[in-house]
Formats: structure tokens, sequence, C-alpha cells
């Protein structure tokens, strides 16, 4: 690739980023469109680009084992909707296939039942990488929906697996066996990281558990690798360290990955016929869509729950891909059906990005109609939420949430209660004496479940991302709450939007831990001024 090839690129997809982003879509909408530019441009051979695009899914699912909790999987509606659902889609896209055959549409009218077998199944699956990246976004990776959907991903995976290993015709090696190493590793590598600190060493040790001991390790042994990557991560999960160390790959997963949504435009450029056969399957996806959606609400989930987890997956996966490209090596379909998925995978990331940025507006207008959809005996997660007669209230408990709570209860003994979506963080606060319940304040549903309290005079939004302070604060506006409202932010620019949105005071949480620092130094250290 020259030099021009790389400024080519390098500018496209700056421009399409920033400008999909200042339309107030996502940017990840920008590189593909901007994969498809660059392709026009003429610039086929990017192994650079495919390098850093398998680096982005690699780190992508090492950070998000990084937070799951295993636990999320052992429940029923996680295993059971995922599972489910592959079978009943799978069966569903499978007949639909078969008529398509029968109607001559170009591309299906050829293919045996094997080959629309397989591909139905492949149109089953959806992507960890686009949902994962959405909800981070939006900052509800820790929702209840959140963490329903990337345990119906993780299922996913671990059911791909198992394909990959049958239709490979490659088994795990005997040597897979030394993967249970990694049990007793656990605490040596927790060590290891906590001894790395906060810079360049521990990024190199992330490094290397995601692409040595993750990827390659499980590769070795004719194991999916990217599950490798998933699996060590969530070896480490529920740590310090962990969340640490996903700070701090933070940046480096984000860089790469926008590589990954550049190669799938680049090397998979619809021509009209691949185009037409590509918008037919994505015109299935509603049907892919409802079925998700009636699992978990069979599954006792809310119905915005089950919306906001059927929009998440409500996408076709790059796991596809793969799929296709080992029938097509199997002569089961001809290599034109790789451009064809890849189309459809990318159609349904351009239709379901901007709805997912809306789902809680859509939820709102549809509200009625899905409620009376969803059982009466529902989640244990979804009942309602009452305050007592607690007097101060804050939405998120992490240092900054637990360090307001010991304050507050010096003043307001047994009147302070504090609300997070992690539910770690609520033992691990309850532990320590502290009132916590668990609660998602970025969810609509959290405020029709809060139920009034008259006795609430203060609540205090500690939530790490502007956006969910912000959402939380519009909700309780929109409630008329009469007591008063505090706030944290981190940028001036979002302390003005809190202050335009009524909160009655905004504490800048860079400012105050200078002026904390200066005064603490002032009263503990003997540096009387001369002139006093």
């Amino acid at each position: 690739m020259s030099s021009m090839d790389s400024i080519i690129m390098l500018s496209t997809a700056a421009a399409s980023g920033l400008l999909f982003q200042l339309l107030k879509l996502p940017p990840l909408l920008g590189f593909l469109a901007a994969g498809f530019a660059i392709h026009l441009f003429g610039i086929r051979d990017t192994p650079l680009i495919d390098t850093l695009a398998d680096l982005g899914v690699t780190l992508l699912l090492f950070s998000v084992g990084l937070k799951l909790n295993i636990r999320t999987l052992l429940k029923t509606e996680v295993y059971g909707t995922a599972g489910l659902h592959l079978v009943m889609n799978g069966l569903l896209f499978l007949v639909l296939l078969l008529g398509f055959k029968w109607l001559n549409i170009p591309h299906l009218s050829q293919l045996s039942i094997n080959s629309l077998s397989l591909l139905a199944f492949a149109l089953s699956f959806s992507s960890t990488v686009f949902a994962v990246k959405m909800l981070q976004e939006k900052s509800e990776l820790q929702s209840l929906y959140g963490r329903v959907a990337i345990g119906i991903l993780v299922m996913q995976d671990l059911f791909a697996v198992i394909y990959l290993s049958i239709s490979s015709g490659q088994t795990p090696s005997i040597w897979a066996l030394s993967l249970l190493l990694l049990i007793p590793l656990r605490p040596l590598l927790l060590r290891l990281i906590n001894r790395t600190g906060h810079g360049e060493v521990q990024l190199l040790i992330g490094f290397f558990l995601a692409f040595v001991m993750g990827y390659q390790w499980f590769d070795s042994v004719h194991i999916k690798p990217d599950l490798g990557a998933l699996l060590v991560g969530m070896l480490l999960a529920g740590t310090p360290q962990a969340n640490s160390l996903s700070r701090d790959l933070f940046a480096f997963k984000e860089l790469f990955l926008v590589a990954f949504f550049l190669s799938i435009g680049i090397h998979y450029f619809p021509t009209v016929d691949a185009l037409l056969t590509a918008i037919l399957l994505t015109l299935l996806l509603p049907l892919k869509a409802i079925i998700y959606f009636f699992l978990m609400l069979i599954f006792r989930l809310r119905a915005r729950t089950a919306l906001m987890g059927t929009v998440s997956l409500a996408n076709y996966s790059e796991f596809g891909l793969i799929v296709t490209a080992i029938a097509v090596k199997h002569s089961l379909l001809d290599g034109e059906w790789l451009a064809i998925l890849a189309i459809a995978l990318s159609l349904s990331f351009i239709i379901i990005a901007p709805i997912s940025q809306q789902a809680d507006q859509l939820y709102q207008r549809l509200q009625p109609i899905l409620q009376r959809m969803q059982r009466k005996r529902l989640h244990l997660d979804d009942l309602p939420i009452e305050l007592g007669n607690m007097e101060i209230v804050i939405l998120g408990m992490g240092r900054i949430g637990s360090g307001a709570y010991d304050l507050m209860s010096q003043y307001y003994p047994d009147k302070v209660i504090g609300i997070d979506t992690n539910l770690e963080k609520v033992q691990v606060n309850g532990d320590k004496g502290r009132v916590v319940i668990q609660g998602d304040a970025t969810d609509s549903d959290f405020w029709e479940k809060l139920v009034p309290s008259k006795t609430v005079k203060l609540i205090l939004l500690t939530m790490p991302h502007h956006n969910g302070n912000e959402y939380a604060l519009t909700q309780l506006r929109r409630r008329h709450y009469p007591g008063k409202i505090a706030a944290i932010c981190r940028y001036e620019e979002d302390e003005a939007s809190l202050r335009e949105l009524g909160v009655d005071q905004v504490v800048n949480l860079y400012e105050e831990a200078g002026l904390g620092f200066a005064q603490h130094i002032y009263d503990t250290l003997d540096i009387t001024p001369s002139h006093i």
C-alpha cells in the first residue's frame, strides 16, 4: 500500500466519520461509507487495514470479557433466548429461502437445500462488534438489556465454536486440555496486572493477554481464537485490575475498530445483482427481531427491556461472513455470496444504528401497546422500586457516589440510599453497610417503576458518563420532582448543558479536585503565610 493510498484512506475515514457525527449519526456508519468510497478510489490491497481490523475485533471481545459476569450466561433469559432463537430463526429463514428459490430469485434459485440451510444458519447470528459498540456509545453496556444482549451474543459465539469445529473438519486438539491451566493461573495474572501500574507496561500486559494467551493459545489448539480473547477477559472480570485494564485499552480498541468497518466497505463493494439480493435478505430483519422480542417477553423481561435488547441484536453478524467463506471453500456457495452477505451486514448496520439511537423515543410511542404484551409476573430485576422514607438519593455508586454517601450519612443517618446499575457494585457497597439497590437510571422504565416519594429532598447525579446524568435530570424534570438536584461533570460544556436543564448545583470534578487538594495541603501542613 503506497503512501498516497494511506493518505486517501486516512483522510476519507476522518472526513466521513466527522460528517456522520455532525449529522448526529453513529460514526461507524461513516466508516462503512468511507470503506465504499475507498473502494471507488481503486484501493483494494489493504493488508494493514485487515490486520488492524482483526486486532480491533480481538480487543473488543477481550474488553467485553473484562466486564462480563459469568453468572449472566447462566440465566434462563440468556441461554434460553439464544438457543431458541437460533432454532426458530434458522427454521423460519430456511422456509423463506426455499420460497425464494421456488420463485426463481437470482442467486437463490440454484442453491440446494443444504446450501440454503447453511445460509439460514449464518443469518441467525447477530453482530457482537456492532451491538457492543452501540451499547458503549449510549453508556448502556451494564444496563439490564445490555447485559442480556451481550450474554446472548456470547452464547452465540459458543454455538459458533461448535459449528466451526464440525464444518472445518478440524476438532480441537488434545492440547486443548491445556486451557484448563487458565484457572489456576488466574491469581498469578491478577497479581501481575496489579504490579504493572497504569502505564505502558499495563498496556503491553493487556495486549499479551488478549493476543497471546487469548487469541494465539486458543488458535493453536484449534478453537475459535476470538472466543479465546473473550474467555481470558472473563477470567479477569469483576476485579479492579480488569476495570483499570479496560480503561487503558479503550482508545486502542476504538481506533482498531475503525479499520474493521473500513475493511467491510473496501472488500465487499456491491454489484447490482448482489445489492438486490442483499436488500431482499435485509427485509427479513424484522422477522428476526420479532422472534428476539417475544422470546424475551416469554422469559419475563419487561416490554422495554425486550425492545431495547431486540434493537441491539436486530442485525446480521460478521460471523455470517465466516460461515459463508467456509461454504465457498467447500463449494456449497458461490464466491459472490461473500459480497452479498457483506452488503446485507452493512445494510443491517446502517438501518439499525439510527433506530438504536432513537430506541427510547420509539418505546415511548409504542408503550401502551407493548406493555399489554408483557407478562404480569416480571423478572426480579424489573419489580417496582421503592425508596421508603429516604431523603437523599444517589444515582451512581462508584468512588464519587460512595464518598458522597458516607458524607451525607453523617448528616442524614439512615436516610440515604444509593442506586447503581452494576450488581457487583451493589453487593460491594452492601457489604460495607450502605443501603444500595440495583437500578438503571438511563432506563425510562426505571423512572416509571420508581414509586414516588414525598420525603426525598436531594438527588445526587454521580454517574460516570455525562449522557447518563443528563438523561436522569431530564426524567426528573419531566416528572416535576420538587426537590434539589446536584450533578457532577468533567468538562465546561457539560456543566453548561446541565445548568440549562435546571440542575441546582454542578460540581466540576477537575476544578474541585484541585481546590480540594490545595485545601487539604493548607490544612495539614504548617505553611502559614508570612504576612499573618
